[in-house]
């Protein structure tokens, strides 16, 4: 029989989400947000404060780039994208804590947490149908 709290342990030491990474992120907690998608997506707009590592190049720079006592958290574009998953695995491979964040940008951007571009630093709308308006808070 499955032993259904190991499998969800095992899953949230994984994963975590854009509300949980942005909290941390608020905190002040140890924690790198990397974006592993292309220089493409990543000039059309990425979390505030992320670092850009395309998956493909982790292996090369994460050791010279990223210290090993951070936890890393990695993102693509949403939930039909697995270069997150792609991106953890290269984190997990060179013995760093790593987590994906579940839903990706896409997430991110609809629940309203910073985002920034070329522009700046600025926030969208919430998504009603991903997150509850909030009080702006000054980010």
């Amino acid at each position: 029989m499955l032993d259904r709290a190991a499998y969800y342990a095992t899953k949230l030491a994984a994963e975590t989400d854009a509300s949980d990474a942005y909290a941390a992120q608020r905190r002040g907690e140890s924690i790198v947000i990397v974006d592993v998608r292309s220089d493409e997506a990543w000039a059309q707009g990425r979390v505030a404060g992320a670092v850009h590592m395309h998956y493909s190049e982790i292996a090369a720079r994460a050791p010279r780039e990223i210290g090993k006592d951070a936890t890393v958290v990695v993102y693509c574009w949403s939930p039909g994208c697995n270069a997150g998953a792609k991106g953890a695995l290269e984190f997990a491979s060179l013995g760093y804590d790593v987590k994906e964040m579940i839903g990706g940008f896409e997430y991110w951007v609809r629940e309203g947490y910073p985002v920034e571009d070329a522009d700046g630093i600025h926030r969208r709308p919430v998504d009603p149908l991903t997150g509850i308006a909030r009080i702006r808070i000054h980010s």
